[in-house]
Parts: C-alpha cells; structure tokens; sequence
C-alpha cells in the first residue's frame, strides 16, 4: 500500500491528518465534477490534494472511480497514492445505489471507519437489462449490506433531490458530504467552492443546501414515495367515453381480488388499441372467471383470474412496428426525453432513433390475406429482407420523419386486420385453450401455463426468441400433467428459461424432464 510520506516518528499517515476519499460514479453523473470540487476545497483551506480516475466497469454503463487523498500542507511534497486501497478509505461517495453496494463488494466500506455517502435512486447496469425475465437487483439488500458495513450511511434520492431543485446529482453529493460531517471544513467554504466555478451557482448552492439539511438530519427520503401527479381524469369523445364507463361498470361486478389487476390491464389494452378491444379483454377474463369458479377459485383467492387479467393483457399489447411507431410520436415522450437532457440557453435538442426493420415485420403490416401469400413464397420473402433490413438513424425531431412515424402509429384502426395479428390471436387463443384445459384438471397447474406468458416481450429477435422459450416450456405440460408436482416443474422450466438468454439452462432442465416422464398416451 502506498502512502502518503514516511513519518520520522514512525506515526501512521492518518495521524498526519491524511484523508482518503472514493467517489464512485457512472457516466454522465458528475463525478469528475465533483471531485473537482473537492480538490478545490481542499487546496483553498491548507490541503495539499490529488485526483485520479479509473475507468471502465462496461457491465456498468461506464462507471468510474475517482480517488481523492489530501493531507495539511506542512511545507513538504507529499507523496499521494495513485488508487485506493481496500479498508483503507474514509469517505466513499456513490451516485447510485448498486455503485454503493459495489463499494461494499470491492471492500472500499469499513466498519467502525468509512462514511459512506450514497444516492438511492438507481442506473440499471447492462448485466441487469438483457436478463430475459426479471434482473434487477435487490435495492433493498444493499442498502442494508451497506448499513451495516459503513460507520455511518448516508443514503437518500438525490438524482430527485436534484431534479426537483433544477440542478445536478453533483451538487447534491457535495452537500451531503458538507452535511456528513466527515471533512473538517465549515458550510461557508463548500459553498465558495461552488461560487468560484461559476457555471449554475444559484441551481448548485439550491441543491447543495438542500441535501445538506438531508445529510444533517440523516433523512431518508423513502424510494417508495411516488413522484408522479395522480392519473388525469379519463377525457375524449362523449361515445367512446360512455363505453370506457361500460367497461368500468363490468370490472366492479368482478371479485375484489381481481378488480385491481382488471382494472389496469382494461386500461393498457384501451390505451394500446380501443374501447372495443377492451370489451374483448373483458370477455375473455369473464370467460377464466367462469372457469375460475368452476375449478374452486376461491379457495385459491381467484390466484388463476388474477393471473389471466395480468398475463392476458400483456398478449393483447404485443410491441409490433405500429405500436413502436405510437409511443416514440406522443407528447409524453417527448417530454421525457427533454426533461432527461434538459437543454437550457435556447439550445435545440434532437432526438435520433436507430431503426433496423426486418422483413419479417413489413410483412407483418400487410393485410392478412397478401402477408400469407408472401409467407408462402420464401423467395418473395428473402426479396422483402433484403431491401428492408439495413440499421437507419432517422431524427425524429424533423418533420419528415416524425410525419413517417406518425403515419405508421395511425394504421391502428387497421391492426387486427394484418398478418401479424392473425398470428398473435392464433397463439393467445392456444395458450387460453391450455391453460383452460390444465385448470379443469389441476388449478395450479393452470395458474403456471398463464404465468409462462411473461416469457414474451419486445418486439423483432426479442419476441421471437421469447415466444420459441414459451412453446418450449408450455410444450412440456404434456410430459408432467398427471404428476402431483406438474405446477412445480412448469414453474422450475420457466425459470430455466427467463435464467439466460441463449436458453441453454432451459435445455438441460427440459432434459432431465424427459428422462423421467413420457406424453400422456405413450
């Protein structure tokens, strides 16, 4: 371990006052900024400071560290460590969460030691996103693994604390180090390091003071809390509204334990088509409602109704190109992408799609009697591929191309006559008519053939690679319906398949299905 300069008196560095500080950020938050800033401090109080970085991590998006050692100015050149050391640190500072709990992993957090200061929202890491199922780490986990690592956490939302006061994570960092307490400067002198950079003072001092009170305080702003406004009031046409209203009244006469999960699936499956495909949604859970009592529902708490209400709305809402289309030509949208960029001084922000269309999807736009005529032409087919399939980067924020955009969203009143919703009704009836016929026979059994839908989701290889897990895994039912345990080795396949993306796991586990069961029949 390097130190900072040999003592005459053989004391340790620290009791020279030497100070070591981490500053773990992914990119674009601000941690060059903010150590900056802490070298600023540093030098104009009697330190002698040094910073250096280390980039990488991709798994993280580009996170980086940051290391900062300062140490009194006594008249002599210290010599500074280039990275920090494990159990060696006393201020790590995270911009997010996993950031902190990678702090805890790497050993950077020391009992009895380090203070550790850290943002609770959350950056998705890579590894997180192209898990087929659900990826997310356990947010919740870290920060108690961080609690009891640190001799003091310092942890609330400062990406919002940010937001909410028009300023930077940066600057909300900075105070909650000011707050911490854990570097021996007043108030007065971090806010005169923000002063003397003198790009968005005002914005900065908001901000620094804010998470300042929150650092002193040791509060904690729950994540829970929820920033969005309460949903609008349902507003349109007075013909399409009374039905939305019929609709409502249809999903009040269900059970209580389904309404909730109902009433959400109702509105996604209007909001992705119409009123009349939501009085199609309903029909079909009426019709697992029916099946539901039929089975002994409530003795399961309606857990299969609950399922099909969820499940069922998430088949009706499949992403193809008109749905793509829709979502990146909405207001909100576009509100999103400016409050996230933020463009100030009357700067012009545009906005780049990349799209890679593929002939498969072309085809899946064509009325349903030409798109089978291609599909069984494959030359005609492999002819559509070859022009269409090429990356494109389009600027949406021009007319042009917004205006294309705008025009495929508007082919929705069409959509149940394409191509490509014959085939997603041909399959969604396949799956109700299965889980249908395993419900009858073992209810639990039918509850995990709904739950397999969740392997489907997005659009073009994604869709079909999750859609060839999903035949796999419920093309296994036949295999294990007449065992005590079938629900449980469903349930064990869908795992396997949402637990990688190649699907090999899926593989060894339907494997070893086959090697103890047979088909009904054989």
């Amino acid at each position: 371990m390097t130190k900072a300069f040999r003592l005459p008196t053989g004391d340790r560095a620290t009791d020279a006052g030497l100070i070591r500080i981490a500053v773990l950020a992914v990119g674009g938050q601000g941690g060059g900024v903010l150590s900056g800033w802490i070298v600023a401090l540093a030098e104009a109080n009697g330190y002698l400071a040094q910073v250096t970085s280390v980039p990488g991590v991709a798994q993280r998006t580009g996170a980086t560290v940051y290391y900062v050692e300062m140490i009194p100015d006594r008249g002599r050149v210290p010599v500074l460590a280039l990275m920090p050391s494990p159990g060696d640190l006393d201020i790590v500072i995270a911009a997010e969460i996993m950031e902190a709990g990678r702090a805890v992993t790497r050993g950077f957090v020391t009992p009895g030691q380090t203070t550790l200061i850290a943002s609770d929202h959350r950056v998705y890491a890579v590894s997180e996103k192209i898990v087929p199922g659900d990826g997310q780490a356990d947010r919740d986990r870290v920060r108690d693994a961080a609690e009891e690592a640190a001799a003091r956490f310092v942890c609330f939302d400062m990406e919002r604390m940010a937001e909410d006061t028009g300023s930077h994570i940066s600057a909300c960092l900075f105070g909650a180090l000011a707050g911490s307490g854990a570097l021996p400067f007043e108030r007065r002198a971090f806010e005169e390091t923000i002063r003397a950079s003198g790009r968005g003072v005002d914005a900065s001092l908001r901000a620094f003071g804010t998470a300042f009170d929150a650092a002193g305080a040791r509060a904690e702003i729950p994540p829970e809390v929820a920033r969005d406004p309460a949903p609008a009031e349902v507003i349109g046409p007075s013909g399409p509204l009374a039905a939305w209203h019929a609709l409502c009244r249809r999903v009040g006469d269900m059970p209580k334990v389904v309404r909730p999960m109902a009433r959400a699936g109702l509105r996604k499956v209007c909001d992705y088509q119409d009123v009349a495909y939501g009085s199609e949604y309903l029909d079909l859970l009426e019709r697992g409602l029916a099946r539901d009592r039929h089975a002994g529902g409530t003795r399961w708490d309606w857990a299969y109704s609950c399922a099909m209400a969820k499940y069922l709305a998430q088949a009706m809402c499949y992403d193809d190109t008109i749905r793509v289309a829709d979502l990146k030509t909405r207001g909100s949208r576009f509100d999103r992408v400016r409050e996230h960029a933020r463009p100030r001084g009357g700067a012009v922000l545009e906005v780049t799609e990349y799209m890679h269309p593929r002939g498969h999807e072309v085809c899946g736009m064509l009325p349903t009697g030409l798109g089978r005529w291609v599909e069984a032409r494959p030359k005609v087919g492999a002819w559509i591929d070859r022009r269409v399939s090429r990356g494109r980067r389009v600027r949406t924020n021009s007319l042009l191309p917004f205006l294309m955009l705008y025009a495929l969203a508007g082919l929705r009143p069409v959509r149940r006559r394409l191509l490509r919703h014959a085939h997603e009704l041909a399959h969604r009836d396949a799956w109700l008519a299965e889980a249908e016929r395993c419900v009858m026979r073992d209810y639990t059994l039918g509850v995990e053939v709904l739950t397999c839908r969740r392997l489907i989701k997005g659009y073009s290889d994604t869709h079909a690679r999750g859609v060839s897990k999903f035949d796999r895994v419920v093309g296994a039912v036949p295999l294990v319906e007449t065992r005590e345990d079938a629900a449980d080795w469903i349930r064990r396949l869908r795992e396997a398949a949402l637990a990688d993306e190649k699907g090999t796991a899926l593989e060894g586990a339907i494997a070893t299905v086959k090697s103890f069961a047979a088909p009904v029949g054989a």
